[in-house]
């Protein structure tokens, strides 16, 4: 395996090398970087054309001044020597200061986003092929094939129109009236109803469930201002925590491993009593704090998993962290929560918190509760617009890859010895079926490692796509590079862990 990386490694960098020269000259004579200077009649004009040419090096033909800027992009080669050397952009900034600006927003951007992307989508997609041609399997083909054929601008501002606007309009008086919490009531149960599996009877008994609980559930919110002054609180958290333990339980090894679910359950015990005390440690929190609890919880789970034992204590110890991991976040969505009125009443804010623009609101002061709930409002939009436009491949691949999988010979035959079906599918089917969505998802992150440019225009985010489309705009070879090659290198990196992935999904491929 060493010899084979080795040898893909060697040849990405003459990939890379090939491509940057292409994509530089290309850049280079696609237009006239100094045609926006002759076109002015201020009196320096003649001064900022020879700053110019000496910023950029124009008097350098286009190929000599790439083998120029690769003496310096090499230095990049050489870790913590703090000489890397991308070149200057037109205004005379460092491309690598430039970058490390534009790199930050793009993945606050995409990464959620792509996250969320794959798990909706490979989780609808094994949910519709197991519900091959009915009611579910062709509302969410349509669904996913309606949000996919949209442009993207437009969607990004209908979500801007009516998820920022008209959102923050409401929270000016959050009164839901009856008859509207009645008819999102009856629009959720209608979809309850089709989602459901079984005969009519159980479909009309889960979709009347599924319309009086949201009819009541907004009724409620209404009536105690919830929108304006949020909270899960701890009975909230025991309720949704014990949901969770039983259903990590049956996704990872089936209710029938009593001791993985009492693994689960004595997490989320754990988590309430750590309520309390663990408040005024999250009110003097730290990013890194986050992290620490976060990797505490886990491996308390994980403790409490392999304390109970059992046939198959792996098992318990997979369902105790993630349910520890899952009850942490809600612990910490509930302190977010508690921020809310803190951040909504703030003078920069002024009551309408989902923005529209930019990555952050100029000059907000406040711990760093208001100042991540400031982040997370700006990224509302622009994730939930590149999750709607995404859905639909990973829907659709990890659909048909299911399907094709679920007809062969060995998933009759774990059916024959008498395997569950949880065990079938997770265990036999989604393994191999993974394998064609690895590709997928490898060529997509390096896809959006570039940046997504028209979400970034459309909500005015100066990220990687930004700097790309102003470097070209400018017919500035610079920053495209440098965009170009991070983009590159994270396409070939995650092409080389898919093609390893390969050979730890499916034992009959072997990497030589």
């Amino acid at each position: 395996m060493v010899t084979y990386i080795v040898r893909r490694l060697i040849t990405a960098a003459f990939i890379l090398l090939g491509a940057s020269f292409v994509v530089y000259i290309l850049t280079a004579i696609s237009g006239d970087p100094l045609g926006e200077l002759r076109a002015l009649n201020t009196a320096n004009r003649d001064q900022l054309i020879e700053a110019r040419i000496d910023l950029l090096d124009l008097n350098t033909p286009a190929p000599i001044r790439y083998f120029k800027w690769l003496g310096g992009a090499a230095q990049c080669l050489v870790p913590f020597a703090g000489t890397c050397d991308l070149g200057r952009n037109v205004t005379g900034q460092p491309v690598t200061e430039a970058l490390g600006l534009a790199l930050v927003q793009t993945l606050s951007l995409v990464t959620a986003a792509t996250v969320l992307a794959i798990l909706i989508g490979v989780a609808l997609g094994i949910v519709t092929a197991l519900r091959q041609y009915s009611t579910l399997d062709y509302g969410v083909t349509f669904m996913a094939f309606l949000f996919f054929s949209l442009p993207i601008f437009w969607a990004a501002v209908l979500l801007k129109e009516y998820g920022a606007i008209g959102f923050n309009d409401f929270l000016r008086n959050p009164d839901i009236p009856w008859y509207t919490a009645a008819g999102i009531g009856i629009v959720a149960g209608l979809v309850l109803a089709v989602a459901a599996g079984g005969d009519l009877k159980r479909r009309l008994r889960l979709g009347a469930v599924g319309f009086g609980f949201i009819t009541a559930l907004l009724i409620v919110a209404s009536v105690t201002r919830w929108f304006t002054t949020p909270g899960l609180g701890i009975v909230v958290i025991l309720l949704a925590g014990v949901g969770l333990a039983f259903a990590i339980t049956v996704l990872v090894s089936g209710l029938q491993n009593k001791k993985a679910l009492y693994s689960g359950l004595t997490a989320v015990a754990i988590g309430i009593v750590m309520y309390f005390p663990i408040q005024g440690l999250l009110n003097v929190a730290t990013p890194l704090m986050i992290f620490i609890l976060a990797v505490v919880a886990v491996l308390v789970g994980v403790g409490v998993g392999w304390l109970w034992g059992g046939y198959d204590r792996g098992q318990g110890m997979r369902v105790g962290g993630i349910t520890a991991f899952l009850v942490g976040g809600l612990i910490v969505l509930d302190r977010f929560m508690q921020a809310w009125p803190s951040y909504f009443n703030n003078g920069k804010i002024r009551g309408r918190p989902i923005a529209t623009i930019g990555a952050s609101t100029p000059n907000l002061e406040g711990d760093y509760w208001v100042t991540t709930l400031d982040s997370f409002t700006h990224l509302i939009l622009p994730t939930i617009a590149l999750i709607l436009i995404s859905l639909a491949s990973y829907t659709r691949f990890t659909r048909s890859s299911m399907l094709e999988v679920m007809n062969m010979d060995y998933i009759r035959t774990a059916r024959a010895k008498g395997a569950t079906e949880r065990s079938v599918v997770m265990r036999h089917a989604f393994r191999n079926a993974l394998i064609p969505i690895a590709t997928v998802v490898a060529f997509d992150i390096g896809a959006l490692i570039g940046g997504a440019v028209i979400t970034e225009r459309v909500f005015s985010v100066q990220g990687m796509g930004t700097l790309f489309f102003d470097g070209l705009g400018h017919v500035d070879p610079n920053p495209v590079m440098g965009v170009f090659i991070c983009t590159a290198v994270t396409a070939l990196v995650f092409n080389l862990i898919a093609d390893l992935a390969y050979s730890a999904l499916d034992p009959r491929v072997r990497v030589k």
